[in-house]
Order: C-alpha cells, then sequence, then structure tokens
C-alpha cells in the first residue's frame, strides 16, 4: 500500500471519512492502525516547503484542499479524506480545521470518533447535534461546542433549517490523555466580549474562561476595527500560535494574511497583531507543537 492509502486507511480510526462521505455512510473504526499512523507520519514540524521563514508558515484560502459534494460544501486547511498533502498535515496537535457549508436539511449521518477532541464553532444558521451518550443540542453563532471522543462516541449533525445553509468551522486536536470517558460540552458566549479584544473560548482548564479539552491549548476569538492593533502572549512555553482569518485583513507579525488566510508560528514568545480592514475577525489557536 501507498503512503496515500496508509493515510487514509489508517485515518479511518477517527472517523475521518465519514465526515466527507455521503449522507449516513459509516466507517470502520480501528484504533491500532491510528496509532501507527500518528508514530510514522505526524510527529513533525510544518513542512519547510511551506515556510516564509524559518518559524512561520502561511496557507493561503485558495491553497486548501476542497470538496464538494452537493449538499457539504467543505474546504480543509490540513489533510482530510480524499485530499491529500504531504506539507499540510498538521501544526503540531491541530489535526483539522474544515470550513464546512452545509445545505438545509442535510447533514452528517451518525458515524464515530475516538481519541480526538473536537471542537465545532459556528458561524451561520442553526446545526443540531445528536449523539450516543444521548445528548441533543443546536448550536448557532456565539455557541462553541466541544466533543470529547475518548474511548468511542457516535454522533451526527444536520443542519436545523430547511431554508437556509449553515456554515461552521469543524477543528480536531490530539488529545494528551487517551481513552478518557467520552464527553460533551456547549456554552454561548457574549459576542461584544470579543470587540478589539481577544476573547478565549478553549482552554484546558474546566475552571477557565470557555469551553476545555485535554490538551494544553488555548483558543481565542477576535472583531477589531480598521487600525486596531494589540500583542498576543503565548500560553505554553514551546506551543505555537495558528491564526485562521475569518474575515477582513491583518497584519500578523508583519504577514499580510486575508479572509481564509492561515498564518503558522512557532518558537516565539509572542505575536503582533493589526488589524487592516473594518471588522476584521481571526481566530487563535495555541497548540503543543510536539504530538
Amino acid at each position: 500500500m501507498d503512503r496515500k492509502g496508509f493515510l487514509q486507511k489508517g485515518l479511518m480510526g477517527t472517523g475521518i471519512f465519514a465526515a466527507s462521505s455521503l449522507l449516513g455512510n459509516v466507517v470502520k473504526n480501528d484504533i491500532d492502525e491510528l496509532k501507527e499512523l500518528e508514530i510514522v507520519g505526524f510527529n513533525h514540524l510544518p513542512n519547510s516547503k511551506s515556510k516564509i521563514m524559518e518559524n512561520t508558515i502561511v496557507h493561503k484560502a485558495e491553497t486548501r484542499g476542497h470538496a464538494n459534494h452537493g449538499w457539504l460544501n467543505s474546504y480543509h486547511s490540513f489533510s482530510f479524506a480524499n485530499y491529500y498533502n504531504p506539507d499540510r498535515m498538521h501544526f503540531g496537535v491541530l489535526r483539522v480545521l474544515n470550513d464546512d457549508t452545509v445545505d438545509g436539511g442535510k447533514g452528517f449521518g451518525k458515524h464515530p470518533h475516538d481519541n480526538m477532541e473536537i471542537i465545532s464553532i459556528p458561524l451561520e444558521g442553526d446545526l443540531e447535534h445528536k449523539d450516543s451518550m444521548n445528548n441533543v443540542a443546536v448550536i448557532r453563532h456565539g455557541d462553541i461546542q466541544v466533543l470529547s471522543a475518548g474511548t468511542g462516541i457516535q454522533h451526527s449533525e444536520y443542519n436545523k433549517n430547511p431554508g437556509q445553509p449553515v456554515k461552521f468551522l469543524q477543528i480536531w486536536v490530539f488529545p494528551n490523555k487517551k481513552n478518557v470517558a467520552p464527553r460533551y460540552d456547549q456554552i454561548t458566549l457574549n459576542l461584544e466580549d470579543r470587540h478589539n479584544k481577544l476573547q478565549q473560548i478553549l482552554s484546558p482548564d474546566p475552571n477557565d474562561a470557555g469551553v476545555w479539552i485535554h490538551q494544553d491549548a488555548w483558543f481565542h476569538l477576535g472583531k477589531f476595527d480598521k487600525d486596531f492593533a494589540l500583542d498576543y502572549k503565548v500560553k505554553k512555553a514551546g506551543n505555537g500560535v495558528y491564526a485562521f482569518i475569518l474575515k477582513g485583513d491583518f497584519l500578523i507579525e508583519g504577514q499580510p494574511v486575508s479572509n481564509r488566510d492561515g498564518f503558522g508560528i512557532w518558537d516565539v514568545e509572542k505575536i503582533s497583531i493589526k488589524a487592516n480592514s473594518p471588522d476584521a475577525e481571526l481566530l487563535i489557536m495555541d497548540v503543543p507543537m510536539s504530538i
């Protein structure tokens, strides 16, 4: 089997193919192959071919993987399902960053996950979640959802409204603890708390702001006026920062980035951020670089 085939086969262990297959298609779970894949394929920093400097990487929006299934239009910042790019496997423990649009009344049928922290950030519309722990919930813009798959869970996600699309970010992070008890949580945030500041939406601490995951990672959302500038201090030594631009134009550490671009940097203590357009929005993901 070639490397691409091995990658695709191994990724079935987290349900990665279910997320891009036709509605209702359920894939086989195989934890052992995923473990082997992590050892041979995931323990490296971002490939030098994508670097602009020794410690930075830029992923322009138009270079992302793309899959349009009719009911699902998905852009992949990192290799996912049929999109395979050896230079775009992950950023530290950040494994998946999908920018999804689902047609009205459509969605992902029940599919399995294990040993992955899964974060959903709705951008527009209503997304209904059901899982094997009997959780039923609807998440909307302003909500954050987290699923610690742990020893294994099955869930489905559907667009609640038949007449309009739902748009959301689906993010997967490798956990720092395996085979934990599965867990579901969601919160609603005050959108005003991210105006000209970075609003924490995720951390490793259940008592801190936002949801929490089994990883030393911190996520922040911000919405800024034109020319507003601030510094972001990296939360933990050894972590890197991956910024995903939701809207508008920014200058991050002197690098211009725009709508749906990604910018990663590591081996720094802080980064400078400046909004170059009105109502510019971004997501900051502060994550360990070693798996």
